[in-house]
């Protein structure tokens, strides 16, 4: 699977452009403020339907445009698939239009069927917060890398998030206007059923994060905070739900946490957000996006798109080469404002943007 091109209009701070990628290695070189992270966004959106940065989605249409448009086109064993992401404001020249559209070969697709036609890994310097932010962070890169590698877990996901919204309205519903705790009970079972599968998906892909190969005498590993979802569990927080008006078990509630694996001076191991060095944490990351690389895989038989957004001032020289040689595995595009830290790469096509 192999990106060729990408065309990018009323993007971000793009009015129009056209890029080109190499099989192997291409890098993209400006200054800060130049589009280079905008750029990767562009291709993320192609892959998942979704941004990785934006609050709402209308951030992403330029500033003063009604559409913003993303198409690139894929080859695949010799036959090409093109991909598009339209957005909207809602409106076009005055007509009602849809926010989004997701289409291939100009044919409208569901999110559940667009994605994984182009599968991404990402490595940014913001991944530092799958260690120091909130678990919703940590639940977005589980659901990122399952929903890139399977439609059962795409399928899922969207099930489970549109029946919990909708449990969550009737809790509200029996709190305030009295309703029959009955209304509960078909979404409970859906709930149930979708539920289980995300947690037995992520539990798999924590396990073979865990099996991954450390990058030194540093061994790190996962450790699963589910929240389990069965009749009994909703049984048990039944009264407290009402009054707090949601769902307070399932995978919604899901976390994980990084910790060294415990050696001489520890026999517990350590969390590496309290109790981790930065070099540490960052080297925890590298751990887990390698072990992404290699679960979507392993899990697709397809090789996915590496995308590195100015990653290399965040590693110390042994882990820069690290990532070096993943690139050699994979197609990658890699973004830097300092050309100094990609001066040793051959064989590279690379693209200048202005400021």
């Amino acid at each position: 699977m192999l990106l060729q091109k990408v065309r990018i209009q009323g993007f971000r701070n793009f009015s129009e452009k056209l890029f080109e990628f190499s099989d192997g290695t291409t890098i993209v070189v400006g200054p800060n403020g130049s589009g280079k992270t905008n750029l990767l966004e562009a291709i993320y959106l192609l892959s998942v339907g979704k941004s990785f940065k934006a609050r709402v989605e209308d951030e992403m249409i330029s500033y003063k445009k009604g559409l913003a448009h993303t198409k690139g086109r894929v080859l695949y064993n010799d036959i090409s698939t093109d991909l598009e992401v339209v957005l909207t404001r809602g409106e076009i020249s005055g007509e009602r239009a849809p926010k989004k559209r997701l289409l291939v070969n100009n044919t409208p697709k569901r999110l559940v069927d667009f994605a994984s036609n182009l599968r991404v890994v990402l490595f940014s310097p913001e991944d530092l917060d799958l260690v120091l932010e909130s678990p919703s962070i940590r639940r977005r890169f589980l659901d990122s890398v399952l929903s890139q590698s399977d439609y059962e877990y795409r399928r899922s996901l969207l099930a489970y998030e549109k029946g919990l919204r909708r449990r969550n309205r009737i809790l509200i519903s029996i709190r305030e206007e009295g309703a029959p705790r009955t209304h509960l009970t078909f979404w409970d079972k859906l709930l149930i059923k979708n539920g289980n599968y995300l947690t037995s998906s992520r539990q798999k892909l924590i396990d073979f994060i865990n099996d991954s190969p450390s990058l030194n005498e540093t061994e790190f590993n996962l450790e699963y905070d589910l929240s389990g979802i069965s009749e009994e569990r909703l049984a048990q927080y039944a009264r407290e739900e009402v009054a707090a008006g949601m769902t307070l078990v399932g995978p919604h509630r899901d976390d994980f946490i990084f910790k060294v694996k415990p050696g001489k001076a520890s026999r517990r191991g350590r969390e590496l957000v309290a109790y981790g060095s930065r070099g540490e944490q960052r080297m925890g990351v590298l751990w887990v996006k390698l072990a992404e690389l290699s679960y979507i895989k392993s899990e697709t038989k397809e090789d996915p798109l590496l995308l590195l957004d100015d990653i290399f001032s965040e590693l110390d020289k042994s882990h820069r080469k690290i990532v070096k040689l993943a690139t050699k595995k994979f197609q990658t595009i890699i973004t830097t404002a300092d050309p100094h830290f990609i001066k040793n790469f051959k064989g590279v096509e690379k693209i200048e943007l202005k400021g």
